[in-house]
């Protein structure tokens, strides 16, 4: 009963390690990270111009100046 327990374990760990292996040398998994790495940049500088907006119309609305050139 052990034997038939380890080697169920073995086979399983063997399943996950190819599938793994399988999604590393495809390059899925590195397509997705770097995707993850895009959007996270992405959101990164969204945020970064929203916040200089709002910043520069507090100046302008402090300093009056006119928005229009």
């Amino acid at each position: 009963m052990k034997k038939l327990l380890w080697v169920s374990i073995g086979v399983g760990v063997g399943v996950l390690a190819s599938k793994k292996y399988a999604e590393v040398s495809s390059g899925a998994a590195l397509n997705r990270q770097v995707g993850k790495y895009a959007d996270r940049a992405s959101e990164y500088w969204e945020a970064f111009r929203q916040g200089m907006s709002s910043r520069e119309e507090e100046l302008r609305s402090a300093l009056s100046v006119d928005a229009a050139k």
